[in-house]
């Protein structure tokens, strides 16, 4: 099946902390037939202050009282942690990433675990030294656009192009914009990014999914565009794909009923495997943009098209009219769309009923 799509599964913090459940999402993802799974790497203290309150979602089913920084504590995957799970994509066939939310973490997956790539999330779509710091990484990055203005997206990928075209700091916004707007700029980002758009709501409604603006980034960017998908079951998704989505992204987890904010917004392993599949097939059937007969038509072409015949005996020099000319299957003679030229010309030989006319 095609692999024109990148699928990433996205395990985010669905292990809970726990190795053991980090390797079996890894298991899941890589039966699955995702092209990756991803993790986030983080470290609380540098992510949120101490009286950070959490989000609507992430209260969910918990205490009301309790910050962010307490719940990120209890999911955060260790630095061994993370490259033990690493490790065990390799032995699983599966690609390895993380989100980085801070430039420790940041550096860990680059320095330490050599990451093929980077995955930037929505909230840091404004963090501007995490932007830079990624950029002069040299990997190339896949941005989520969630929660973002077109202009908002415009200044992050300014801020890229930049750190890709000098490592020194920029002294405004004036510099960053130019970075963005040179030759050099515009050619770094399309050889190195690719945005997802994404609604960050968990799980988010699909009224307000608006997949059309995959198309307007698109022509606003010219960059490649996925989707990063936080709405219920797969339908999303694979729509996103016959969108011509580059990259899918959908949360993972062993069972929606486990505890941890991001569980319920996720699809479980027989979902992500239909989600694969699904987003393969439409990936195969978007095929060509050209309008032109292929293969598996031909047989069918000679059965269901039509052509002139016969509707009662002619004689030779007989012509033929609207009473002894008409159209039949099937479609192996002169084509029905040569009636009108053929009426009130002469036959030029013997024909029985439903006879093929010559050509």
């Amino acid at each position: 099946m095609s692999r024109s799509v990148r699928i990433i599964a996205e395990a985010g913090v669905n292990h809970n902390g726990d190795r053991k459940l980090a390797m079996a999402l890894v298991e899941a993802a890589a039966a699955s037939g995702a092209d990756f799974v991803k993790f986030q790497s983080f470290d609380p203290c540098a992510l949120v202050t101490p009286d950070a309150a959490k989000a609507p979602y992430q209260r969910a089913g918990a205490d009301d009282a309790e910050n962010q920084e307490p719940m990120l504590n209890r999911l955060v995957l260790s630095e061994p942690d993370q490259g033990a799970v690493s490790g065990y994509c390799r032995d699983c066939g599966i690609g390895f990433l993380s989100t980085p939310f801070d430039l420790h973490s940041l550096a860990f997956l680059v320095d330490r675990l050599n990451v093929p790539g980077l995955k930037l999330s929505s909230g840091s779509l404004t963090n501007g030294p995490l932007l830079l710091a990624a950029a002069r990484t040299g990997l190339p990055l896949i941005l989520s656009t969630g929660m973002a203005t077109m202009d908002e997206i415009s200044e992050a990928l300014d801020l890229l192009a930049f750190g890709w075209l000098s490592r020194g700091e920029p002294d405004g916004r004036t510099v960053i914009r130019a970075a963005g707007d040179s030759p050099e700029g515009r050619d770094s980002l399309k050889r190195n990014v690719t945005l997802l758009h994404c609604t960050t709501a968990y799980p988010a409604p699909f009224d307000q999914v608006n997949l059309r603006a995959m198309d307007a980034m698109r022509k606003a960017f010219g960059l490649r565009i996925g989707y990063s998908d936080h709405t219920e079951g797969i339908a999303v998704s694979i729509a996103a794909a016959a969108l011509g989505a580059v990259v899918i992204e959908k949360h993972l987890t062993l069972d929606r009923s486990l505890p941890g904010p991001d569980h319920a917004a996720s699809v479980e392993p027989h979902e992500m495997k239909a989600l694969v599949r699904g987003v393969r097939l439409v990936s195969q059937a978007l095929g060509s943009a050209a309008k032109s007969p292929v293969p598996a038509e031909a047989a069918n072409s000679r059965v269901v098209r039509q052509s002139l015949v016969t509707l009662e005996p002619v004689a030779a020099g007989a012509v033929f009219t609207r009473e002894n000319l008409g159209v039949k299957r099937p479609g192996t003679g002169v084509s029905p769309m040569e009636y009108w030229n053929r009426l009130g010309t002469p036959a030029t030989r013997d024909y029985t009923a439903n006879e093929l006319i010559d050509p």
